[in-house]
């Protein structure tokens, strides 16, 4: 977990090694969305406004269990669940289209 840093900046040293893993883990978690895109019939269902609401009270759930900030891992997901749904809605469309056109 946590590391006691015994200064400013170690603890940018620290940050920066998550930020690389968390990015790492929004590329692997963005090529899963590419392809549910290709599983959903229309744009209501790329919105899915259940589950955004189930993967929510998931992750809020495991905020707790593991000591996090519930109300920030909320804002970061619901934000993060955003831009998704608009990826997801332009590869979709064009998914539709590429359907169309051939």
């Amino acid at each position: 977990m946590a590391v006691n840093c015994t200064s400013l900046e170690q603890v940018r040293e620290h940050i920066d090694g998550l930020d690389r893993k968390i990015v790492s883990l929004i590329a692997e978690r963005g090529a899963y969305v590419s392809q549910a895109a290709g599983f959903k019939k229309d744009s209501e269902a790329v919105k899915a406004p259940q589950r955004v609401e189930q993967v929510i009270a998931k992750v809020r759930s495991l905020a707790q269990e593991l000591g996090a900030n519930a109300g920030v891992t909320e804002s970061v997901y619901r934000a993060m669940i955003a831009a998704f749904i608009q990826q997801e809605l332009a590869e979709h469309s064009a998914l539709q289209a590429a359907d169309q056109a051939g």
